[in-house]
């Protein structure tokens, strides 16, 4: 299943899942034993990791951006067009700031933690929006 590419279905389809916990950003040379992270990214500078902040800060790392989690539940295609604009769009109009990991199967967003709720009510109205074609 590869996942759908339709800009409209895409965005009805949003079903946003807020996950449980402060997540935060970290960054380090190597693995550190403990220490499971949800995403890690090798940059020519180091790891970048993104984890419960608990978990971090038990691991030893100095997290930054206290964020929430939030999971688009939508099969969104990797090669889906529009997607991450409109919802990037939608968030920053509401003075939110996001930062987004596309994964296989879904879309997953990172916005401060004290703007969950904020960015949830955003991203139910957007479902029912439909897409500006240009």
């Amino acid at each position: 299943m590869t996942g759908e590419t339709d800009l409209g279905r895409l965005l009805a389809g949003l079903d946003p899942e807020l996950h449980d916990g402060v997540y935060v950003f970290a960054t380090l040379p190597e693995d550190v034993p403990g220490l499971d992270p949800i995403m890690v990214f090798t940059e020519s500078e180091g790891r970048t990791v993104i984890a419960r902040a608990e978990d971090a800060h038990r691991a030893g790392l100095r997290g930054v951006f206290p964020n929430a989690w939030i999971t688009l539940r939508v099969h969104s295609s990797l090669e889906a067009v529009g997607l991450m604009a409109a919802v990037s769009t939608a968030l920053a109009e509401a003075g939110i700031s996001c930062n987004a990991v596309s994964a296989y199967h879904h879309d997953h967003l990172f916005v401060p933690y004290a703007r969950a709720q904020d960015a949830l009510d955003v991203l139910h109205r957007l479902r029912s929006q439909r897409p500006r074609r240009g």
